[in-house]
């Protein structure tokens, strides 16, 4: 009985659709990302949004690569979050 359970529930995990993750990484400016206390405060700004997974600095060109899932998260969010924490960023294209 065990193995019949065991077999339907893997049946049923293979039949099911996995669900989807649209994964994005985004380059922000944070141009106020001045010094080397800064980039702590924006990291940990980013990684409270939901659905971020990664996130790197690079001080010198002031710049942010955030990766993240795009069905939980977008853009906005992380704009918003670096803001609220005192670092204005745009998108940088």
């Amino acid at each position: 009985m065990k193995a019949l359970t065991a077999a339907c529930l893997l049946l049923l995990s293979l039949l099911m659709p996995a669900q989807a993750t649209e994964v994005r990484e985004v380059t922000l400016e944070v141009r106020g990302m001045v010094c080397p206390a800064c980039p702590p405060n924006v990291v940990n700004a980013l990684e409270s949004v939901e659905g971020v997974t990664h996130v790197a600095v690079k001080l010198r060109e002031r710049l942010v690569i955030v990766r993240f899932d795009a069905s939980r998260t977008d853009v906005e969010a992380l704009m918003q979050a670096t803001d609220d924490a005192g670092y204005p960023s745009s998108l940088k294209e």
